[in-house]
C-alpha cells in the first residue's frame, strides 16, 4: 500500500521533525511490529508509517486525542469548528481541567480542547503543572490553524488502514510483548544539559535519572530478546556513560527551548542503537 501524506498534528516538546534526516537511515528495513513508548507528536511514526505499531505516551490526554482521531475524526473536526481565537475564550477553555466534572467531558471534547490549546497557546507547546493542569499562556498569532481538517483526516486514514494500537502508561509496560523481529524507537524526556534546562513538563510525572537508568536496563533486556532499538537523548556525560557499549552517534538539532528565538542554538543529541 502506498504511503499517504501524513504529518504530526500537535507540536510537542522534543518533536523529532528536525532529526528525521538522521533517524530515518537508521530504521531497520524489515519490522514486524513497531513500538514507540514515548510517541509525543509522532514525527518518526508518521514518517516511516509502519503497518503494525503499538504507540504509547504517559500523557493520557494525548493518547485520547489519537484514539478520537482514529475512531471519530468527523466528530472531532465538527467540535474544533466551534472554537474561537480569543484570549478570554482561551483561558476559559484552559481552565476546564481545574474545574469539577472535567473527567466527565466526552473524549471528543477533551481531544478538541487539547488541539485548540496546542494551536493557540504561547509557542504552541503542551505543558502542564505538577497537578497535571495545562498552564501554557495565550499566544499571539495572526491566523492559527485551529481546524487542520486535511491533516486530521490523513492521520485518521493512516490509523485505520493499518494496525495501530495507542496506549497510555509506563514505557516498560508498552514494550512488554516486543520480541525478535520487532523494533522499538525510544524518545524519552531528555536528560537536562543544565539545571535550568529540564523541559519535560508534558505530563505531571517527571522523568528522573533513575528513570533514565531504568530505560537503559530495559534496552539491555530488549537486546537479550533479539529486539532492535533506537534511542534519542541529549548528549550529556551521563547518557554517554550509561549507554557505553551500544552504538552512539552524535547529531545536532535546533531546539525551541528558549522563548527568545535569537537565543536558540544547536543542542547536541545522541542516537543510540544495538545494531
Amino acid at each position: 500500500m502506498d504511503k499517504i501524506e501524513v504529518a504530526p498534528i500537535v507540536k510537542w516538546v522534543g518533536g523529532k521533525r528536525q532529526l528525521i534526516k538522521d533517524i530515518k537511515p537508521l530504521i531497520p528495513e524489515s519490522i514486524e511490529t513497531y513500538y514507540e513508548p514515548f510517541v509525543g507528536g509522532g514525527a518518526v511514526l508518521f514518517e516511516i508509517q509502519p503497518n503494525v505499531a503499538i504507540i504509547n505516551d504517559y500523557n493520557h490526554e494525548l493518547i485520547n486525542t489519537y484514539n478520537v482521531i482514529k475512531d471519530n475524526v468527523h466528530g472531532l473536526i465538527d467540535d474544533l469548528k466551534s472554537h474561537v481565537y480569543d484570549k478570554e475564550y482561551f483561558y476559559k477553555i484552559r481552565a476546564l481541567d481545574r474545574e469539577p466534572g472535567y473527567d466527565k467531558l466526552s473524549a471528543i471534547k477533551r481531544a478538541s480542547r487539547l488541539l485548540y490549546l496546542n494551536k493557540t497557546c504561547f509557542n504552541g507547546l503542551y505543558r502542564v503543572n505538577s497537578k497535571g493542569q495545562f498552564n501554557s499562556p495565550f499566544g499571539s498569532y495572526t491566523n492559527p490553524n485551529i481546524v487542520n481538517e486535511e491533516g486530521l483526516m490523513a492521520v485518521s486514514r493512516y490509523f485505520n488502514e493499518n494496525i495501530i494500537v495507542a496506549k497510555t502508561g509506563d514505557f516498560e509496560a508498552a514494550v512488554k510483548d516486543a520480541d525478535s523481529g520487532d523494533f522499538v524507537y525510544f524518545d524519552p524526556p531528555y536528560d537536562p544539559v543544565s539545571k535550568s534546562a529540564n523541559f519535560t513538563a508534558y505530563s505531571k510525572i517527571g522523568f528522573s535519572r533513575e528513570d533514565q537508568i531504568r530505560l537503559r536496563d530495559l534496552c539491555v533486556a530488549l537486546e537479550k530478546k533479539g529486539v532492535k532499538f533506537l534511542l534519542s537523548n541529549a548528549s550529556t556525560d551521563f547518557i554517554n556513560e550509561i549507554y557505553k557499549g551500544f552504538n552512539i552517534t552524535e547529531v545536532g538539532a535546533s531546539r525551541a527551548i528558549n522563548s527568545n528565538g535569537a537565543k536558540r542554538q544547536k543542542v547536541k543529541e545522541v542516537l543510540v542503537s544495538n545494531y
